[in-house]
């Protein structure tokens, strides 16, 4: 047989058509802005009944923001709640797009940087919960089919954890529990996949080594630059942000991780570099982030003080009811 005819991974003709149901054409065809009204709606409900996140987002963000005036952490701490209700909408509407939805939906800020995640070679690519995250999981997928391999935590509960898992992977990528992955994803990236996943959750302290995150300290995994380093790969920060226009991809430049041949050095140095990618694109987007996470627990409880000590109480009372004979 004849060599096949070459086309654009970005061009539609490249793209294989998802069928989609009538229902779930009209889910897709809705426009964004009114996607966003209705988000709103539902985050400021949200906002009103849930004094507990309200009191989390607020800390988190005068942690992090210590110049901020009280009256800009009230505002942005509103945003955020705003900010979550139009991602769930957005979730939902998404799982209805085809891949010439992602195609046309998506705006890549600097195209010129798609060749980097298009190319044939292995790649990390990191982001955080910031934007839509899961369209950037999906964005990725649609044109790079099962060379994207991605790690994400499981979700309890079961049925979600199903749906979620067909949402993620139904443009063929490929999404496995982060817990011992280690190896799938050394040799994911080693063959020329595209590995992603969120680096901005905490750790557990046996897990994690110390980091900085705006000027304070946490607890940061240090696997994927141990990764990158074994598998001599990049790594590139992206992020999917909701601008005037819909959404906006943002694809910074690859950076590889340094090598002074010092390893505990190298894998503290290249952590950080990691964290700073993802703090550098909160700091431009603060309202879009997801300042739920009690990100600071470890070394900074006080700021989560009611939190940790109904957590106490709650494995207290479990911690007794399992010693009690039956």
């Amino acid at each position: 047989m004849g060599d096949k005819e070459k086309t654009d991974p970005l061009t539609p003709s490249a793209i294989s058509p998802t069928a989609a149901k009538p229902l779930q054409k009209f889910i897709a065809s809705i426009a964004h802005h009114k996607i966003v009204f209705l988000g709103k709606l539902v985050g400021r409900l949200f906002y009103a009944v849930d004094a507990r996140h309200r009191r989390i987002v607020r800390r988190n963000l005068k942690f992090a923001f210590p110049q901020w005036e009280w009256k800009r952490v009230l505002k942005v701490t509103r945003q955020v709640f705003e900010n979550f209700g139009i991602t769930l909408l957005e979730i939902l509407q998404v799982s209805c797009f085809t891949r010439e939805d992602m195609q046309f939906k998506v705006r890549i800020e600097d195209q010129e940087k798609i060749k980097h995640l298009v190319s044939e070679k292995g790649m990390i690519i990191i982001s955080g919960h910031l934007g839509n995250w899961e369209l950037a999981l999906l964005f990725a997928a649609s044109h790079l089919g099962d060379r994207i391999f991605a790690i994400a935590r499981k979700i309890d509960f079961a049925p979600l954890d199903r749906w979620v898992y067909r949402f993620r992977t139904r443009f063929g990528g490929e999404v496995v529990n982060k817990r011992g992955a280690l190896g799938d994803m050394t040799r994911a990236v080693r063959s020329g996949k595209v590995l992603a996943t969120l680096i901005d959750q905490g750790t557990m302290p046996h897990e994690g080594i110390d980091a900085t995150f705006f000027g304070r300290k946490v607890m940061a995994t240090p696997g994927i630059a141990m990764l990158a380093m074994r598998a001599r790969v990049p790594v590139m920060p992206a992020f999917c942000v909701r601008g005037k226009r819909g959404y906006k991809l943002i694809l910074a430049e690859p950076f590889e991780m340094k090598r002074s041949g010092d390893l505990r050095t190298d894998i503290q140095t290249n952590t950080q570099s990691i964290m700073d990618a993802i703090e550098a694109a909160v700091r431009k987007y603060p309202e879009q982030y997801f300042w739920f996470h009690k990100r600071w627990k470890i070394y900074y409880p006080n700021l989560y003080s009611e939190d940790l000590e109904k957590l106490r109480r709650r494995e207290e009372k479990q911690r007794r009811k399992s010693e009690t004979p039956q």
